[in-house]
């Protein structure tokens, strides 16, 4: 399967944003991909006021996602904000094309490096995963790929790979951290791990300040190598998925068979 990875960076304007969104979908479409991925935030960058533009997913924005994924014939997934309770909004990572349509909240927020997601943002309640011709995936956002437990739910579901969508905070050893973690998730649940970030948009942003993106996206395959990756500047990834090697790579490196999970109760 044909994945696109859509290293952009957005602002704060949900309209211009979409114009951006299509544009990219309609660039991996001509490419040939079945699936193209968007960063989190891609609805509006962080640093912007999240409540007042927050849009459930029968509002406006997702239906122009929708939109767009019907009129290029490919599965859409990037990251907006819908309202939440208490004047917060969830991180959602919105989903759809031909049969496809799922959202998914963002679980782990982003309470580190001099930054509180949970003040503005309510956490999700658990793992969602999407069919595409017949390959499951798992979505993920961001800090979440500092929790192998949710990439081995993914590969329990039956997932073959997992789409990470990111707009991962700069500062020292960062981007050796993002390279390293999605090469330690895709190892540790035996996947592909794709994994999108915004693009660093040149600001200098550092620890304490919204994290606006550092790019450096990649595909790592289910024995954790990196196959694919993209520098900090914007550009449009693309990668072949084979499924069989998910299965050739867990007969290898057995780590989900070899689990003890009577020993940690």
């Amino acid at each position: 399967m044909r994945i696109a990875l859509s290293q952009l960076t957005t602002g704060p304007d949900p309209a211009k944003n979409l114009l951006l969104v299509e544009e990219w979908t309609r660039r991996a479409a001509d490419a040939g991909a079945r699936v193209v991925v968007f960063p989190e935030a891609s609805m509006a960058c962080f640093g912007t006021p999240l409540a007042p533009l927050a849009e459930p997913l029968d509002g406006p924005w997702a239906d122009g996602v929708r939109r767009i994924a019907r009129e290029t014939g490919t599965v859409v997934v990037a990251g907006m904000f819908t309202p939440a309770d208490g004047g917060r909004v969830a991180n959602t990572l919105i989903a759809t094309g031909p049969g496809v349509e799922a959202s998914y909240d963002k679980i782990h927020l982003y309470d580190a490096f001099g930054f509180r997601e949970s003040d503005t943002v309510a956490a999700g309640r658990g793992p969602v995963l999407i069919d595409v011709d017949g390959v499951r995936m798992g979505l993920a956002t961001c800090y979440d790929i500092r929790f192998p437990e949710l990439f081995r739910a993914h590969a329990d579901a039956g997932a073959a790979a997992v789409l990470l969508a990111a707009s991962w905070g700069a500062g020292p050893g960062k981007a050796e951290q993002w390279e390293l973690l999605a090469r330690a998730r895709a190892l540790d649940a035996t996947v592909w791990l794709a994994a999108v970030g915004q693009a660093d948009p040149g600001t200098g942003a550092g620890p304490g300040s919204a994290p606006t993106g550092i790019g450096h996206s990649l595909v790592a395959g289910p024995d954790g190598t990196v196959r694919h990756a993209l520098g900090a500047e914007p550009g449009l990834l693309l990668a072949d998925l084979g499924v069989d090697e998910v299965d050739e790579v867990r007969r290898r490196i057995s780590v989900l068979a070899n689990r003890r999970p009577e020993v940690w109760g």
